[in-house]
């Protein structure tokens, strides 16, 4: 079955802001909790449609692939395109409202489950964002590149935990390893439970006896890496591929942040683009336009022989079919059009004037602003238009 506009599942319109979406969230989901609908069977599906709908239209990356791209625009775990909402069929509302606990202020307000427990040791890694510039043959055809990248990397003389031993740890005495402290108040609509990282332990559940003496107990530090990235084919300026876990490694054996890689695209020395198509500008001389010949033009994968009729006028487009870029996806392979001009030479020797004024007044050589029809060209705009 196909997935729901997003936009429809919180009711809100496509340019609504960040706190209209939050708030309309809020409402769906208090509205179809489970534990306020034990009748409704359909109750739990709707929660999890509006909290996967918040998941990508409240990421403001999320929600500009899903503008672009749809539903289609989050398949897949990295790699263009990155991961969107996928994954709350398999989770329980208990979940999904610690996952936003900033607009519910942690847990479950109707005290209807336990919260996830304790999280996993350390903080995470922050994202990182790096800019890279494509020829247009790179795009064409994608690429593979290798990328060094300046970030925080996981320390291999503790392994990222901090410590300078395994036993340098101990359990955490203000939350008793849980990572977190929990506040119970009531409400007018039940039990609201309030949950926060522990402070003293900043949400590991435990602390460090001896800190690692390379490290010094951050289980990380600035370093190098080198990374490599597949940019598939048909990508265009302001794209970017987002990689997962290849930012920022995270403290104290956190998980590491993403990698969002910017498309950025070369201006390219013979040719414009448009989306999967390419345009070329050919300049014949007066003798070829008249006569007709052969040329070799430039393409994506090197020169390419054209045929160009006798008596070709300017401005003619030629259709080099499959020449132009290889799109994204079931996209198909552009075509290149070649843009036919004429070069008019300048200042002719004396010879060079005769030859032409032999030629004016030829019948063969006389313009003609009319159509075969007795039509100027402006009365066939104004037949169009009318």
């Amino acid at each position: 079955m196909s997935k729901r506009d997003y936009y429809d599942v919180l009711g809100v319109s496509k340019d609504a802001s960040e706190d209209e979406i939050k708030k309309a969230y809020r409402k769906r989901a208090m509205k179809f909790h489970p534990d306020r609908n034990s009748d409704d069977p359909k109750a739990e599906e709707k929660f999890k449609e509006a909290s996967e709908a918040y998941e990508v239209l409240s990421d403001s990356q999320k929600r500009q692939r899903y503008d672009q791209y749809g539903h289609q625009g989050l398949n897949g775990g990295s790699g263009f395109g990155g991961r969107g909402g996928a994954g709350f069929e398999d989770m329980g509302f208990e979940d999904i409202f610690s996952r936003f606990s900033d607009i519910f202020g942690g847990g479950d307000p109707f005290g209807g489950g336990q919260s996830r427990g304790r999280r996993s040791p350390g903080q995470t890694g922050s994202d990182m964002k790096l800019r890279i510039e494509l020829s247009l043959e790179e795009i064409a055809f994608g690429t593979e590149k290798k990328l060094k990248v300046k970030k925080q990397v996981k320390c291999d003389a503790c392994n990222g935990t901090g410590a300078e031993t395994e036993d340098d740890f101990e359990t955490c005495g203000t939350c008793n390893g849980m990572g977190q402290v929990r506040q119970v108040r009531k409400t007018m609509l039940g039990q609201m439970v309030n949950v926060q990282p522990c402070p003293e332990c900043q949400g590991e559940g435990r602390i460090i006896k001896e800190k690692c003496s390379k490290c010094h107990g951050e289980g990380r530090y600035k370093g190098k890496d080198e990374i490599k990235v597949r940019v598939p084919s048909g990508v265009s300026e302001g794209n970017y591929i987002t990689m997962r876990g290849q930012g920022n490694a995270g403290k104290r054996g956190g998980d590491a942040g993403d990698l969002v890689i910017l498309i950025e695209e070369k201006e390219h020395k013979h040719f414009e683009r448009d989306g999967n198509d390419i345009y070329y500008d050919l300049v014949l001389s007066v003798p070829d336009a008249i006569l007709g010949t052969e040329v070799k033009v430039p393409t994506l994968k090197g020169k390419a022989k054209i045929k160009i009729d006798e008596g070709i006028q300017p401005g003619k487009l030629l259709r080099m079919k499959e020449k132009g870029i290889h799109g994204m996806k079931r996209s198909g392979i552009g075509d290149q059009y070649v843009r036919v001009n004429v070069y008019i030479p300048k200042d002719l020797s004396g010879e060079e004037r005769e030859h032409i004024e032999a030629l004016r007044g030829n019948d063969h050589f006389e313009a003609s602003n009319k159509e075969d029809d007795g039509k100027g060209f402006f009365s066939k705009i104004k037949d169009v238009f009318t």
